[in-house]
């Protein structure tokens, strides 16, 4: 096994800070004494959930991502606010994204959604015992869909489900059936 080794930080700089996101210009030293640049996205801890109904079904969202320009079936998720457990998280984008207020929570994984130029770690939770209610957000067009995992699996057939945190929550969602 290659002993692979860290890349010490010679010079950082902000170039740009928003609302969400910060973005560094970092300068690295590599192992062989040379230098190169790295670009990285800082961003806050967010979280993803597979809300599961008793009856099998789970609660997926609907909608517009700019970033990708389409309409995409996705899981909730969202952002932890300062002061916020991620579990805190869950029960708080739950009831924004989809009126569901939530029962129990177990964490199923986290991971670091693209480690190649973002910080971001994403938490994965499984949210179960769910009591619906009304969506409280205000700033996008949301639509909650149920679907099966069988049938959200087809969706992602058909492209309609393409980000990775709805493809790894689906992997969880058909192995708990």
């Amino acid at each position: 096994m290659t002993n692979i080794e860290s890349e010490p930080t010679v010079r950082s700089e902000t170039v740009f800070s928003g609302r969400l996101i910060e973005v560094r210009k970092v300068t690295v030293r590599l192992p062989n004494g040379a230098t190169t640049e790295r670009e990285i996205v800082v961003h806050p801890e967010v979280i993803a959930v597979l809300p599961l109904l008793d009856d099998g079904r789970i609660v997926l969202v609907r909608q517009f991502r700019k970033a990708t320009e389409r309409v995409l079936l996705e899981v909730p998720a969202g952002g932890v606010d300062d002061g916020e457990t991620p579990e805190d998280a869950v029960r708080r984008e739950m009831i924004e994204e989809t009126g569901y207020r939530v029962g129990s929570v177990k964490q199923l994984s986290s991971f670091y959604t693209s480690p190649g130029f973002t910080t971001e770690l994403m938490h994965l939770y499984e949210a179960r015992d769910l009591q619906p209610g009304d969506a409280t957000e205000e700033t996008d067009q949301i639509e909650v869909v149920l679907m099966t995992p069988e049938e959200a699996l087809q969706r992602v057939e058909s492209d309609e489900a393409a980000d990775a945190k709805t493809l790894l929550a689906l992997k969880y969602a058909v192995a708990s059936q």
